[in-house]
């Protein structure tokens, strides 16, 4: 081959190789990255929040708790497990809807976790505690937390899942959902309950049931259930989003407990007014659920993330979903409309 035939055959290749190239990556994907679409990635029982300019998520994943930090709200960062069930004892299977939150300097999980399932009907609610401040550091095992009415005996501890942590004028509250007493069967009614923390892994007093499924709009299914509860503030206003009806049917939707005086006794269940639903599907979005609440890198807005069924058939396959919400004029948040899958939104404000 001559030296001019074997420079045009360079040129043809290299416009060959370009355009196969453009063909996978069009030139608009590469410039585009000012929006996203739902859902951002499977899974359920979101829970991320903002600490500094990260975001940190923390999942399960095969009997494993699994944390991402990244920079941004809509991609998963790096990851790391920090903790996978031991082969023996109450905490040994069923690994579910872990949380963090960072506490005194030090980060802690809550889980639930049990002996069996299904039936699950061992669920208890665990903690892990970081050895330093950073997220990534090792974690011990703090042990189960007592979730029953009878804190001298640790053996009639109370089937709880879904831990979350409220901290109030100095004084830290943990609120989960609970069954009234241990049943054998995991057909039972799930009630919200509250307990002051004497610290991080150690409940202070006797629990209170706050919240029951009563109202229509939290009961009509076969099961009625209370749980998945995360705090909201705005300001000096306390708000309880918990998830209600069944988590596998296309009902499962979103109710709010109001604190009606934060200077009052958040122990005392008068002290909160019930309203709902305050999100909830549609045609499009099924079963939306489980969800907490982030500022977006700049702080100036809100942001709901949560995870909703990835059909109307009966089941837990789910997708995880975000989408910015506001406020009413009286201090209550206002969701709006869940947003339907494929739907251009607007990246995080801050977020590039």
């Amino acid at each position: 081959m001559t030296k001019k035939l074997r420079i045009l055959f360079f040129f043809l290749l290299t416009f060959v190789s370009f355009g196969r190239c453009a063909e996978k990556e069009p030139v608009q994907d590469i410039i585009d990255k000012s929006t996203f679409t739902n859902p951002v990635w499977d899974g359920a029982d979101p829970w991320m929040i903002k600490h500094g300019k990260d975001y940190i998520y923390c999942f399960s994943f095969n009997n494993s708790i699994i944390l991402s930090k990244s920079g941004k709200m809509t991609e998963k960062g790096v990851t790391k497990n920090i903790w996978t069930a031991p082969a023996t004892g109450w905490n040994r299977a069923c690994v579910w809807a872990p949380e963090i939150h960072f506490i005194n300097d030090r980060w802690y999980v809550y889980y639930a976790a049990g002996e069996s399932g299904p039936p699950f009907v061992h669920q208890r609610t665990g903690v892990l505690q970081s050895k330093t401040e950073d997220v990534f550091s090792e974690y011990e095992d703090m042990g189960v937390l007592y979730t029953g009415d009878n804190p001298a005996d640790p053996s009639s501890n109370v089937w709880a899942i879904d831990m979350t942590m409220l901290e109030h004028k100095g004084k830290l509250y943990s609120i989960w959902s609970g069954w009234i007493k241990q049943e054998t069967t995991d057909a039972t009614p799930q009630h919200l309950y509250i307990s002051e923390m004497e610290n991080p892994y150690t409940m202070k007093g006797k629990r209170i049931k706050l919240s029951s499924p009563v109202e229509s709009w939290e009961t009509g299914g076969p099961l009625n259930l209370n749980e998945g509860a995360q705090i909201l503030k705005n300001g000096e206003k306390v708000f309880v989003i918990y998830s209600c009806r069944e988590s596998w049917l296309v009902e499962y939707r979103q109710g709010m407990l109001q604190l009606i005086n934060p200077d009052g006794n958040l122990l005392d269940p008068a002290n909160w007014k019930k309203t709902g639903p305050v999100f909830q599907g549609n045609a499009s979005v099924h079963g939306v659920g489980h969800c907490s609440f982030l500022k977006s890198p700049d702080e100036t807005e809100d942001w709901i993330i949560y995870h909703s069924k990835k059909s109307t058939k009966p089941g837990w396959e789910r997708d995880v979903r975000m989408q910015p919400f506001k406020w009413n004029t009286d201090g209550t948040p206002d969701f709006g409309e869940a947003i339907p899958a494929g739907q251009k939104l607007n990246l995080p404000s801050g977020e590039k």
